[in-house]
């Protein structure tokens, strides 16, 4: 079975929004959502690996 992000994304924005409180609890719990919401993310959007490609130097700036 794979993962829905997408749909995981949206149920964890959806408890961001129930967390509105003002006390302690709610902020560690909001920040840890924020957390857990980046990594979804990340796994949604994965960022592609990128080549590196050697940049020629002349004898001169040696």
């Amino acid at each position: 079975m794979k993962s829905d992000f997408a749909a995981a994304h949206l149920h964890l924005d959806r408890a961001c929004h129930y967390l509105r409180g003002d006390d302690e609890t709610s902020r560690t719990a909001l920040a840890a959502l924020d957390l857990v919401i980046e990594a979804v993310a990340t796994a949604l959007h994965p960022r592609p690996e990128a080549e590196v490609v050697p940049f020629p130097i002349s004898a001169a700036q040696r």
